[in-house]
């Protein structure tokens, strides 16, 4: 393995002593660059540039060389992984993901495979293109979805206010539902361990939908599927980011993980009495980045002294939104790097 000149973030994430929070942003690699929204206009769409793995190299350095932000994470999406299972999806511009064809019965599940290694190695030539391109400069994030949002989706056909129709099937179909999950589980598993062995230093397992559940729901239909991808990625650190899991902290403190995402609305000194042997990652309004550069600093400045220095890794509570500022962003990154 490459020897990395700036280690914050695997040293933070595994709880050693560090000189300051390291920094990077969930969704950095995308349109807040105009490079970005120019190579994207000139290819057919949003999966194109997914699945060329020398497009997802370069936007993935975009962050890297314009913010010097401490960490990679390689362009791509959770959905490659429904794909993977026989199950294509399509991005619509202005719209988002749409599954022409959803999974509702154990037969559609018949039709449906457990994805091995290989399947998105589109992904995993990327992440080697990267590797080599970041020469050891700053760690590279591998990522993929948690296994209920990815259900999710299946199911529902797309986006949701509500994901009623993937709530309901938990309830109606029980069986299905944990043989879906299964499957799902078994293939991120693979997934995730084909980009360790391409070369990510560290696993981030995004659980969007995470709030959507109730608590028992997200202790049966969450938590364990989480709990043996954590136990197989062991590798590397692994971070979850369950976006609106207030009521299941206490459970994740069990995940075999070394960091916890957390979103803009978790307390950050409660936090740290529920987690006090795991590192946080966190947790800034990304809305926060549309008021004045001063106001970011400041808001960010405060951030850093509520979590402080050690155990944690400063971000957004969530993905940076495609339209903020430039100027906004550096200036978040700027702050939490002359914090030291």
């Amino acid at each position: 393995m490459t020897n990395i000149k700036n280690d914050l973030l695997l040293r933070a994430a595994r709880g050693e002593k560090v000189e300051r929070a390291p920094v990077w942003l969930m969704r950095q690699a995308g349109r807040i660059f105009p490079q970005y929204r120019k190579l994207r206009a000139s290819l057919s769409g949003f999966k194109e540039l997914v699945e060329t793995p020398e497009l997802a190299c370069e936007v993935s350095m975009h962050p890297v060389d314009e913010l010097g932000v401490d960490a990679a994470i390689i362009f791509s999406d959770i959905l490659v992984i429904p794909e993977a299972m026989g199950l294509a999806y399509e991005m619509v511009e202005k719209k988002g993901p749409n599954f022409p064809k959803t999974v509702q019965t154990s037969k559609d599940l018949d039709n449906l495979i457990v994805s091995d290694g290989e399947a998105v190695h589109y992904t995993t030539d990327a992440i080697k293109l990267l590797k080599k391109e970041l020469n050891g400069k700053v760690p590279l994030i591998g990522f993929a979805g948690a296994p209920w949002t990815i259900f999710a989706y299946m199911v529902e056909g797309g986006g949701s206010k509500t994901f009623s129709k993937a709530r309901r099937k938990l309830y109606q179909d029980r069986e299905f539902s944990m043989r879906l999950l299964d499957m799902i589980t078994d293939s991120t598993i693979n997934y995730l361990k084909a980009q360790v062995a391409a070369g990510a230093d560290l696993i981030q397992v995004f659980d969007s939908w995470a709030g959507m559940l109730t608590p028992v729901q997200y202790k049966h239909y969450a938590i364990p599927y989480l709990d043996k991808i954590c136990n197989a990625i062991n590798e590397v650190p692994v971070t979850v980011f369950s976006k609106g899991a207030y009521f299941a902290l206490e459970d994740m403190n069990g995940l075999n993980c070394q960091t916890i995402g957390v979103d803009w609305n978790m307390n950050p000194k409660e936090l740290r009495k529920i987690f006090p042997d795991k590192t946080l990652q966190g947790n800034l309004d990304p809305c926060q980045l549309y008021a004045s550069v001063s106001e970011v600093k400041e808001a960010t400045k405060e951030m850093l002294s509520v979590f402080g220095t050690q155990r944690h890794i400063a971000n957004l509570g969530h993905g940076v939104y495609p339209d903020t500022p430039l100027d906004s962003v550096r200036a978040f990154v700027d702050t939490v790097k002359e914090s030291a």
